[in-house]
């Protein structure tokens, strides 16, 4: 089978799932909304940094990308749907390609949308404190902002293609967001730098003075990313489905 159709089956299932639409929804409107409500800040704190204050929503809604990611994988474990999967089209790699490309068009799409309404948002919150961000920072963090979403989202989908489990990719990452990273991050100084979501929230500062750069810590969070494809596609390749 050519992948045109898969893509286009794939693409279907995405759409007529409607927890999935809701995690985008969720993913665009939680991360508006903690910016606009960030641009109340007080921007006299030495840390203040206006790009991120103005990105900031896209802590808490990271968890809806992740989210995202997980769950178009994970339902297909459910009532042994993978079978039938499978079984129209046998080329598990082809198979594979076709759901990572349903994740992240959508993700970076969305990403990319939602990132520029946070920071229209953030903006409008921080009147003039943020007068000084330039366009070129400004674009960069938006569009920074909408990979690093879809790398989760595909950091997501290869944990839950190894794990054969949405549950067990949540519960993983995300108190390792929320709580672990920041416990190591505290403990271990720069080189939480190179945990994968650290490293690609970089990209959202106007400054940073740790050993990775905006896109270069984006780049980690690549790697991060293709190393659990990679280990969810061995385990796809391995395993009877």
């Amino acid at each position: 089978m050519n992948l045109t159709p898969v893509l286009r089956a794939e693409a279907l299932k995405v759409l007529t799932l409607r927890s999935l639409c809701g995690t985008l929804l969720a993913l665009a409107v939680v991360t508006t909304a903690f910016s606009a409500l960030a641009g109340s800040s007080d921007a006299s704190d030495p840390d203040f940094d206006p790009l991120f204050t103005a990105l900031s929503g896209v802590m808490p809604g990271q968890i809806a990308a992740i989210a995202f990611g997980a769950l178009v994988v994970s339902s297909e474990y459910q009532g042994n749907g993978i079978r039938l999967s499978l079984a129209a089209v046998p080329q598990r790699g082809r198979w594979f390609a076709a759901k990572l490309a349903v994740i992240a068009v959508p993700a970076l799409l969305v990403g990319l949308a939602t990132a520029l309404a946070a920071l229209l948002a953030g903006r409008a919150g921080l009147g003039t404190a943020a007068d000084g961000l330039t366009a070129g920072e400004q674009v960069r963090g938006v569009v920074g902002c909408g990979v690093y979403l879809m790398l989760m989202a595909l950091f997501a989908a290869g944990l839950t293609t190894l794990f054969r489990s949405g549950v067990a990719t949540l519960s993983t990452l995300i108190p390792f967001i929320l709580v672990v990273s920041f416990v190591i991050g505290d403990a271990a100084g720069t080189a939480a730098d190179f945990l994968p979501d650290k490293a690609g929230q970089i990209v959202l500062y106007r400054t940073h003075d740790g050993t990775l750069g905006p896109w270069a810590g984006l780049a980690v969070t690549a790697l991060w990313a293709a190393a659990a494809l990679l280990a969810g596609f061995w385990r796809l390749r391995r395993r009877d489905a």
